[in-house]
């Protein structure tokens, strides 16, 4: 028993440590409030009924909301380069389940993981913002 718990401890320690999104230099996203429904059955969203494929919505988060079909349900991220501050470049440009941002730097995420993909730019460590996805029939809610 007592290794069962010792083991428990050392198991939590080290899950809990080293996460990509607690680097005290990924703060340059706001924490704006976000609540939107959509409609799958609307036309402007009909991309996400296959496989593979992302969206882009403007008007909400940081600079806008991405919207992936990754195959096991929906994911959505908030559209800002989490590795620069808002105003200095444009938003990630979706293409399919990878998005490549428009700040001149070649920046491309993985919008299953929200993590950098294929960069080797050890100074680029801040993943995506990710919001939560509630799906009712043919609605989403994207939340935080």
């Amino acid at each position: 028993m007592k290794h069962l718990i010792t083991g428990l401890f050392f198991l939590i320690l080290f899950s809990c440590s080293g996460s990509i999104n607690e680097d005290e230099n990924c703060n340059f996203l706001l924490d704006i409030d976000v609540n939107l429904t959509i409609n799958l059955t609307l036309p402007q969203y009909s991309e996400l009924s296959f496989v593979g494929n992302s969206i882009y919505i403007s008007g909400y988060g940081n600079d806008g909301i991405i919207i992936a079909n990754t195959g096991s349900g929906y994911m959505a991220w908030d559209a800002s380069d989490p590795n620069y501050l808002p105003e200095t470049c444009g938003n990630i440009v979706p293409n399919g389940l990878f998005g490549t941002s428009e700040c001149g730097d070649g920046n491309t995420y993985n919008f299953v993981t929200g993590e950098l993909s294929g960069n080797d730019d050890a100074t680029l460590q801040c993943a995506l913002k990710n919001y939560r996805i509630q799906q009712s029939g043919n609605s989403l809610l994207i939340y935080n």
